[in-house]
């Protein structure tokens, strides 16, 4: 079972690997809506898990790895010429407030940075983890449409 969980977290790491190099470098939306998409697949077992399933560390690993790129990448791929289009849920706000809007990304990356070095347990999972659920939940009720 824990070998399962092994290489879901390696075959999610990967896959958003690839989905961000296969994207058009012109099309920031598209390029975004799949790191996003990469955050959330990488984040379904570490959700599970804090529901009761067993605990695996790779998957964790796999998911903050996809928070960490996201806090790297996401502030450029939300430039001037992203503000509508492609079925986008970007509130204008993010280009109102940029400089805040950034910080959260750098948050993230930063607390998944540390994350990855301090989770090593469930007991250090179910401590830190939630944390950066409420990183990407601060983002999103701050700058992203309800749909």
């Amino acid at each position: 079972m824990k070998s399962n969980w092994i290489v879901a977290g390696i075959l999610v790491a990967g896959a958003a690997i690839a989905a961000g190099s296969v994207m058009a470098q012109s099309d920031p939306i598209a390029q975004r809506k799949a790191l996003m998409k990469s955050i959330g697949d990488a984040g379904r077992a570490p959700a599970a898990m804090l529901k009761g399933e067993p605990f695996a560390l790779a998957p964790v690993q796999a998911a903050l790895q996809a928070m960490q790129a996201a806090g790297k990448q996401g502030p450029a791929l939300f430039p001037d010429t992203s503000k509508t289009g492609g079925e986008t849920a970007a509130l204008p706000k993010i280009w109102e407030t940029k400089n805040d809007f950034n910080a959260k990304f750098a948050k993230l990356e930063k607390d998944a940075t540390e994350a990855l070095t301090t989770i090593k347990d469930e007991a250090s999972f179910k401590t830190v983890y939630p944390a950066l659920l409420r990183d990407c939940g601060a983002c999103h009720s701050d700058y992203r449409a309800r749909r």
